[in-house]
């Protein structure tokens, strides 16, 4: 029997599901970040919130987070999962492509936006250790705000879009760095910088070995085994126990967790289960970083604010003003537009989710004065509030500038990587062949199965195939569906085939699909869901047979295909006229066959559709 103690000691944990519960549906309506309501309801909730008031109204307890030890570890973790999926992310060919926004507007802004911010604190007698810390901090944007706002503005795809992404990657790169840094100089004395920093490196150097040799060997074969067993949740295990392990590993030789987290992703980001990882581990960051946003908002005094808020609101200002001026400075030597640059500026001129790590891991070593890093997250929390609206500002502005300059904006090269591919779910025998034929004409494409074994095999051989479920929703969004030119739904599962195209138009309306069928009634069920395209395999099947005969008894080849073709129209037209007239009768029949689709066995085509069922729930593929 759980005693009321020990059910009192979830109390913080509860309330913050509550949280997240009311937060994240509340804020997607209004469209707004849910960041900004998570660090507004750690404000609220916290010690310096509604806890004020607890030792007077004692019922105000049980709805209030006194102990922000008992959320710490959770807020920690929130962090390393967001380190690792950076890592993930993160490939050779995307910085490859955009390497020189990259590393030269991203290096240009984060460095010299950090030495004019450090430089001022200097100048008013900070010290100088502090100053830089500060200065590196208050110099990163956020992440976790400006991505979700760019996407749901349908923007990410801009120049505006790719610029400030690419200014981002460079931020995340330097945060390992950075924090490896603070780590060292927080252990040192001072006495003996030099001396410390030395050993921390070697210290660091061998872990970092270590953590990639492992990985190297392990990580691959190990996530093969994983795949082999099409179970989703032992699939998520391997992924916890990756991040885990290697955040602990890293943790144990004097480096940070993230650090630790931030180079498994790395690891990972090239194999064939990169996209599946995103896929599971996304959900337990969006959660995890909630906790840690939270726990920003109780570690903020609402009366700091409220004691100088001309002070804070002038601060907040100028820390925009230098971010933007350096970033409009920049970029003309970079070759950025003025109506990309200004829109940038604006989207990252406030600081991010990082300074909260950075500052409160100086604080902690005692490197920064407990007074400048409040002052510093107070003004953080203000501009992160702020870039909602800065983004509205940075979009009509654009549009303001002039059409010559816009029209040079849109001009610069897509990443082809994100741009015009398709995408085949599954590569089986038919997927190959399709592949094949796209490579042919130099159409290039990504191709998701869910076969571990098939998996590793095309990668051997240079295909860009990757392990995934093709009809889990976030997998398509990774797999970048908002741009593919087509999709091409190759199972030979029906059931699987539909999951496909039912989340594929979900996800986007206007996206060509093109879909596998077994035979006329499938392929009619496949218009009601709306491909493109539905091929009955039966149907080509006596199509093909017909040419061959027809050309063996001495048809013309050239009267031959045109009837073949013609036929094959008029099917396709006789199809789409079946599943206009039953529509309403399918979709009766369908809301029927839902409801015990459960209880229904998968069809029994040999060993590979027999275990196709289960598969195109957990993995996705043929």
């Amino acid at each position: 029997m759980t005693d009321a103690s020990t059910a009192g000691s979830y109390r913080e944990v509860i309330i913050f599901l509550v949280t997240a519960g009311v937060v994240v549906p509340l804020f997607h309506r209004l469209r707004i970040s849910p960041v900004l309501g998570f660090i507004g309801a750690g404000a609220l909730l916290g010690p310096f919130g509604l806890g004020r008031l607890a030792e007077t109204v004692p019922w105000l307890a049980a709805f209030t987070i006194g102990n922000r030890s008992e959320i710490a570890h959770l807020a920690e973790f929130g962090v390393i999962f967001l380190m690792f999926m950076i890592g993930v992310e993160l490939s050779w060919e995307r910085l490859r492509t955009l390497r020189r926004l990259v590393f030269g507007l991203g290096s240009v802004q984060v460095l010299a936006s950090a030495a004019v911010i450090g430089g001022c604190l200097y100048a008013i007698e900070i010290p100088l250790a502090a100053a830089i810390i500060v200065g590196l901090a208050l110099a990163l944007s956020s992440t976790a705000i400006v991505i979700p706002v760019l996407a749901d503005q349908k923007r990410l795809g801009t120049p505006a879009g790719r610029t400030s992404f690419a200014v981002l990657l460079f931020q995340d790169l330097a945060v390992a760095p950075v924090l490896f840094a603070i780590a060292v100089l927080g252990r040192s004395d001072g006495a003996n910088v030099g001396g410390a920093l030395a050993i921390a490196l070697g210290q660091a150097a061998i872990a970092l070995i270590v953590i990639v040799i492992a990985g190297r060997v392990a990580l691959r074969p190990l996530f093969h085994l994983v795949a082999r067993t099409r179970s989703p949740e032992l699939f998520m295990a391997a992924c916890l126990l990756v991040i885990v392990a290697t955040a602990l590993t890293a943790a144990a030789s004097g480096l940070s967790m993230t650090l630790g987290a931030f180079v498994a992703g790395l690891l990972l980001a090239e194999t064939e289960y990169r996209r599946a990882i995103e896929a599971t581990i996304d959900p337990f960051k969006g959660l995890l970083l909630g906790v840690f946003f939270v726990s920003v908002g109780m570690n903020l005094d609402p009366a700091v604010l409220l004691s100088a808020p001309a002070t804070i609101l002038g601060l907040s200002l100028a820390l925009l003003g230098i971010k933007a001026a350096v970033i409009l400075l920049a970029a003309p030597l970079l070759r950025v537009s003025r109506a990309v640059a200004l829109e940038a500026a604006l989207l990252l001129g406030p600081s991010g989710e990082f300074a909260f790590v950075l500052i409160g891991g100086a604080i902690a070593g005692g490197l920064v004065p407990d007074g400048l890093g409040q002052a510093a997250l107070i003004v953080t929390t203000v501009t992160m509030i702020a870039i909602p609206a800065l983004a509205v500002a940075a979009r009509r502005l654009g549009r303001r500038m002039s059409r010559k300059n816009l029209g040079r904006a849109r001009a610069e090269p897509m990443p082809g990587k994100q741009q015009n591919r398709v995408i085949i779910a599954g590569y089986g025998r038919v997927g190959r062949l399709v592949g094949e034929m796209l490579t042919r004409h130099k159409i290039p494409y990504l191709a998701l199965d869910a076969d571990a074994a098939r998996v590793s095999e095309q990668r051997r051989l240079g295909n860009p195939v990757y392990f995934g479920d093709s009809s889990n929703p976030e997998l398509l969004r990774r797999c970048d569906i908002a741009t593919a030119r087509a999709l091409v739904v190759t199972l030979d599962n029906p059931r699987a085939v539909e999951a496909v195209v039912e989340a594929a138009r979900a996800e986007r309306r206007d996206i060509t699909i093109v879909a596998r069928a077994r035979d006329a009634r499938h392929a009619t069920a496949l218009y009601e869901l709306g491909v493109d395209d539905a091929v009955p395999e039966t149907i080509e099947a006596s199509l093909q047979l017909s040419e061959a005969v027809l050309v063996d008894v001495g048809v013309p080849m050239g009267l031959v295909i045109a009837s073949i073709h013609e036929r094959r129209d008029e099917y396709r037209v006789m199809l789409k006229r079946r599943e206009a007239e039953a529509r309403p009768a399918f979709r009766a029949r369908r809301t029927v066959g839902k409801a015990v689709d459960t209880r229904e066995a998968a069809p029994k085509d040999g060993a590979q559709a027999s275990k196709a069922e289960p598969a195109a729930r957990s993995a996705g593929g043929p």
